[in-house]
C-alpha cells in the first residue's frame, strides 16, 4: 500500500513491509520503486523491515521540484527514515541514489547503519578517448544523452535495452510499460532530465565523511562505464579505509537488483547481519 510524506516542497511517496532491521530502498532516475519488487520480496522474506522509495519526481511521488541534486534525494531519505522511527537502518541506492545514500550516511551517522550502492554514481565522471571504443559504454551513453538532451522516451527505451544485457528477465515487457507509463506523466520526464543533468561531485566531496560499512555491487557489463570494476574499486578507495567492499556480478548491466536479484541479494544478507548486529 502506498503512503506519502509530506516534506519541504513535496509528497514522498513509498511502501513498507515486513518486520526486523529497517532497509530502506532508493531506485535510479526515471524508475521507480517497483525496481525492487524481487529484492524486497526476499529481504521481506529473509526476516527485515522493507521501505521503498520513489524519488522526488517519480512513480507517486509529486512533480513540482527545483532541486534534483543527490543531496536534495538525500534529505528525503533522511525524513522517509526519521518518519519511519529514525533508525537505524541500511540505505541501498541505486545509480543516482547509490550517490545519495552516501551523503545521508555523512550528514546523518546515526540514524545509518550502513550503505549498499548499486551501480552507483558517487563520483566526478570524466570520459577518456579510449573509453569510447567500448561498444557498450558508447552506446548506452549516446542514448542516455538522447534522452536527457530530447526528452526522448523512445531513447530511454532504447537505453534501458543496453542496460538490460543479455537475455531479459522474465517481467521485461511488464517493466517497459510501466516505466514507459510513468514517464509519459505530467512532470515525470522533466524529473529524468533534471536528474541526467546533475553531477555528482556532492556525493563525491562526502565519501570521505561516510562512517559506516558499504558494499558496492557493479554488473560486469553495465554500460554506463567503460570499466564498472575500475569505477567501483575508486568508490571503495575513496571511503575511510576498510569501509568498502565491492562486489562483480558477472553478465550483469545497470541494473543487477532487477536482473540477478537472488545473486544481489545473496550478496546483501550477510552485510545486512553483520551491520543490523552493529547497529
Amino acid at each position: 500500500m502506498t503512503e506519502y510524506l509530506a516534506v519541504d516542497g513535496g509528497t514522498i511517496a513509498y511502501e513498507v513491509a515486513g518486520t526486523g532491521p529497517l532497509v530502506v530502498l532508493a531506485h535510479g532516475m526515471g524508475d521507480s520503486r517497483a525496481a525492487y519488487r524481487a529484492v524486497s520480496e526476499r529481504l521481506v522474506a529473509a526476516g527485515h523491515r522493507v521501505a521503498a522509495v520513489d524519488l522526488r519526481g517519480c512513480g507517486e511521488s509529486s512533480t513540482g521540484w527545483t532541486d534534483w541534486s543527490r543531496t536534495a534525494i538525500a534529505g528525503d531519505l533522511l525524513a522517509v527514515l526519521r518518519h519511519l522511527g529514525g533508525g537505524p537502518a541500511v540505505l541501498v541506492g541505486h545509480s543516482i541514489a547509490g550517490g545519495a545514500a552516501t551523503i545521508a550516511a555523512a550528514r546523518e551517522p546515526s540514524l545509518v547503519s550502513a550503505v549498499v550502492e548499486l551501480a552507483p554514481f558517487t563520483r566526478k565522471q570524466s570520459v577518456r578517448l579510449g573509453d569510447l571504443r567500448v561498444k557498450r559504454y558508447r552506446q548506452g551513453m549516446l542514448r542516455l544523452l538522447g534522452a536527457n538532451l530530447l526528452g526522448s522516451v523512445r531513447l530511454w527505451r532504447s537505453y534501458l535495452d543496453v542496460a538490460y544485457p543479455g537475455a531479459k528477465p522474465a517481467h521485461w515487457d511488464e517493466r517497459l510499460r510501466r516505466i514507459e507509463s510513468l514517464v509519459r506523466e505530467p512532470g515525470r520526464m522533466k524529473a529524468l532530465k533534471g536528474m541526467g543533468r546533475t553531477a555528482p561531485t556532492d556525493a563525491g566531496a562526502r565519501l570521505g565523511d561516510v562512517r559506516c560499512p558499504v558494499l558496492v555491487v557493479m554488473g560486469t557489463l553495465d554500460p554506463d562505464w567503460a570499466d564498472p570494476h575500475a569505477e567501483g574499486s575508486a568508490i571503495v578507495d575513496a571511503l575511510p579505509s576498510g569501509l568498502g567492499r565491492l562486489e562483480m556480478i558477472e553478465g550483469a548491466g545497470h541494473y543487477p537488483h532487477d536482473q540477478f536479484p537472488d545473486q544481489v541479494v545473496s550478496l546483501m544478507l550477510p552485510f545486512l547481519r553483520e551491520n543490523a548486529a552493529r547497529a
